[in-house]
């Protein structure tokens, strides 16, 4: 699933690790999804949607 994490994250000026610590995930998972290695949970992406405050067909794409 492709997503748009990375961008979002460095926009907001997080490394993976603050990333990682608001979803209560490892940065090794955050580096996952975002290199697209690993498809997030839907509970863990509607959380990935609130930390953003974006919907989350703004952060993920099929």
């Amino acid at each position: 699933m492709k997503n748009r994490l990375k961008v979002l994250r460095v926009a907001r000026g997080w490394s993976q690790g603050d990333l990682a610590a608001m979803l209560n995930v490892s940065r090794q998972t955050v580096n996952a999804i975002e290199n697209e290695r690993y498809d997030p949970s839907l509970p863990l992406a509607f959380i990935i949607a609130r930390v953003f405050a974006l919907p989350i067909e703004q952060i993920f794409e099929e």
